[in-house]
């Protein structure tokens, strides 16, 4: 399975409550809403939304993503309101080895419903079924409780702490380690 296979087609995905889908212009200002709450950035690898534009450009970074076939992101849009309340991908896929790796965000009005469970759920179903993986981890920072709820929901096994594993935001911070195997799912 390569890359492309999946990404020059990004398929829509769809649970009870989620519609899992490209992300487009359209959704900037549901982004920024949630993007530019330092309590949902605060753990993450990218910086707090300051400006409509900061969003705007990492839009227009995952529109360029889906054009050259990339790893890119799937839109998280509740069903009940239609609004666009966060992104789930496959932050990296290594499809020699079979392996991949998952990271979300949502925003905090929904946090505390299941909703990033349920999208990772449909997510490592895509990637077992679809895509061929034997294995799908997930990290988080050790103080992100809420993540390491969903990633434990979803089936994943914790594995251990990796010390020091990222550098995230003027300082190193220790990770944990979560996955699921094909076997397990």
């Amino acid at each position: 399975m390569k890359i492309e296979e999946i990404y020059s087609d990004l398929p829509i995905l769809e649970t009870e409550r989620l519609i899992l889908r490209r992300v487009t212009l359209d959704d900037a200002e549901d982004m920024f809403s949630y993007g530019s709450n330092e309590d949902v950035s605060k753990y993450l690898t990218w910086n707090t939304h300051k400006t409509l534009s900061d969003t705007n450009e990492f839009i227009n970074f995952v529109l360029n993503q889906y054009q050259n076939n990339q790893v890119s992101p799937w839109g998280i849009e509740y069903k009940e309101n239609g609004k666009f309340i966060g992104t789930i991908d496959f932050i990296w896929w290594q499809p020699n080895h079979r392996i991949a790796e998952i990271g979300y965000v949502i925003s905090q009005e929904y946090w505390g419903n299941g909703l990033t469970t349920e999208a990772a759920k449909e997510v490592i179903r895509f990637g077992f079924e679809k895509m061929d993986l034997v294995r799908i981890q997930a990290r988080c920072s050790v103080e992100n409780i809420g993540s390491a709820r969903v990633m434990e929901k979803s089936g994943m096994s914790f594995e251990g702490i990796i010390r020091k594993g990222i550098f995230l935001k003027g300082k190193h911070r220790d990770l944990k380690m979560y996955s699921i195997l094909d076997e397990e799912f």
